[in-house]
């Protein structure tokens, strides 16, 4: 098992309120939950910080019972068949869809050159790997499609999973009721401090706004975001506005420019291709403005 970064060991695993727990390191949050009867891990990362999050469940002595994959995207689901390894018996939860869109040989290969990409961001950033990259995309064996508002029950908590588009093809997030937290994953966007959310509306804008709204009206006081940290509080509330205007905004830019795709994507990538956001390939980020322009004139 590779060794984390000093910085990782500092800050992961981090209590965020009883029963959950952030883990992974800054750039791929994981959430465990943990109630009286049983635990569920929300997310499963990317194949380098696998053993990672094995070594910091095992510091809190939780082997989870669930393993939840919000979306079949390469950091949220790339890192499912080393913990399948590690903890056979545990339920699997996918979103519907999920498995068609893993199915499309277009996807195969994306996954693993987007593992590899990474991996090697990591190492470069302190991260060692404890594995190396995927050679093909996880298992779908056995795993179940969860419905929407189907409900989880660890024992004093609830993961109450909640189907939410605009984003991405088989979406699901996870909200705990009694904690007053809130698993979103990708759904606001992706939060660049520097600059705030990259609007990720790659599977449809009005779908995405509409879950925008649908999560605030939540109010959680924990917003667990997969990339660079949860906000909590007064943080929280104000993501939903930052993420809201940023999509707006940029929805409206795109159409009242009369340009063609590939003028506008000179343009936003290198906008957005900086900071926490460089840890995906060129050609992701390229492909995901191409996605935002289309789902903006659509």
């Amino acid at each position: 098992m590779g060794r984390p970064s000093q910085e990782t060991a500092a800050i992961f695993p981090r209590r965020l309120a009883e029963g959950l727990w952030v883990l992974g390191n800054s750039f791929f949050n994981l959430y465990l939950v943990r109630g009286k009867a049983a635990s569920a891990l929300v997310d499963t990362g990317i194949s380098a910080v696998a053993d990672e999050v094995i070594g910091q469940m095992e510091k809190l002595d939780v082997k989870p019972d669930t393993l939840i994959v919000t979306h079949p995207h390469p950091d949220h689901i790339n890192g499912l068949d080393a913990l399948r390894e590690r903890y056979p018996e545990a339920r699997v939860v996918i979103g519907p869809g999920a498995r068609e869109f893993l199915a499309h040989p277009r996807t195969a290969a994306a996954l693993v050159a987007e593992d590899r990409f990474m991996t090697e961001f990591l190492e470069s950033r302190g991260h060692r790997p404890g594995r190396p990259p995927i050679g093909r995309p996880p298992s779908m064996n056995g795993a179940e499609v969860a419905g929407d508002n189907e409900t989880i029950d660890l024992g004093g908590l609830t993961l109450r999973i909640l189907h939410v588009g605009g984003h991405a093809i088989g979406n699901i997030l996870v909200h705990v009721p009694e904690i007053q937290a809130l698993m979103a994953a990708d759904s606001l966007g992706f939060r660049i401090p520097s600059i705030g959310f990259f609007p990720i509306f790659f599977t449809g804008y009005a779908d995405y706004m509409a879950a925008i709204d649908r999560l605030e009206a939540l109010e959680p006081r924990i917003l667990c975001l997969a990339h660079q940290g949860p906000l909590v509080g007064e943080d929280a509330r104000k993501a939903f506005e930052e993420a809201r205007e940023a999509a707006r905004s940029l929805c409206e830019e795109i159409r009242n420019d009369p340009r063609d795709e590939d003028a506008i994507i000179k343009e936003l990538y290198p906008r957005f291709y900086r900071d926490e956001l460089a840890l995906y390939t060129s050609d992701n980020i390229i492909g995901g403005c191409r996605l935002v322009i289309r789902r903006s004139r659509a």
